[in-house]
């Protein structure tokens, strides 16, 4: 943990609301994109990210040291697993990707200045073919794939966050790339360009 970080984390724990927003300001990126690739939609992601700080802010004092990050992504993905179980008690709330491609705030759509336009859209709708079938994943797996091939988190870390053995991580991490792959090729996510790639998924 860096030092800048043990002195907002200090801080914060003696309520100082600027400390702590210090906090947010470094990992708001990572909160929000493992909510949005657990719920799907950018609302839910906005609102389970700003429920996760906000129970970690509640919390802070209970926090005692350790990996901070790994402290934080364990409460936004608690908070994921209560939208999930709310949605689960409603099933007449869509579970669909709804977007009309233009204004969707995917972590995933900013453009390169190096692409070309028909780049930016395939790159697009390969986004939106993995955020398809992680949501078709358990979400156990799904959880896991998110933190490691696209947090690039390690297995350790993973683990740590989950409350789970490295060997259930690595179980559940292969079998959510397998299941993963399948949907892709199975439902013809993938883009045409895309579909002999599909192996490095």
């Amino acid at each position: 943990m860096a030092d800048e970080e043990r002195r907002l984390i200090a801080a914060a724990q003696h309520g100082e609301v600027e400390s702590f927003n210090g906090l947010v300001r470094l990992y708001e990126g990572r909160v929000y994109t493992l909510c949005f690739r657990m719920l799907g939609d950018a609302d839910s992601a906005a609102d389970a990210a700003q429920d996760a700080f906000l129970s970690a802010f509640r919390h802070l004092r209970s926090f005692r040291g350790g990996s901070f990050r790994s402290w934080i992504l364990r409460i936004a993905t608690n908070t994921c697993y209560d939208v999930l179980r709310v949605r689960k008690r409603r099933p007449t709330t869509s579970l669909d990707i709804e977007s009309d491609g233009e204004d969707d705030p995917s972590p995933l759509q900013i453009a390169d200045d190096a692409e070309t336009p028909d780049d930016f859209v395939l790159r697009h709708e390969l986004a939106a073919a993995i955020q398809s079938g992680l949501a078709t994943l358990p979400e156990e797996q799904r959880v896991i794939l998110i933190l490691s091939d696209i947090q690039g988190l390690a297995y350790e870390e993973i683990a740590e966050i989950t409350n789970t053995n490295l060997g259930t991580v690595k179980s559940r991490l292969s079998r959510g790339r397998a299941r993963l792959r399948d949907v892709l090729r199975a439902g013809e996510l993938l883009p045409t360009r895309y579909g002999h790639e599909s192996e490095g998924l």
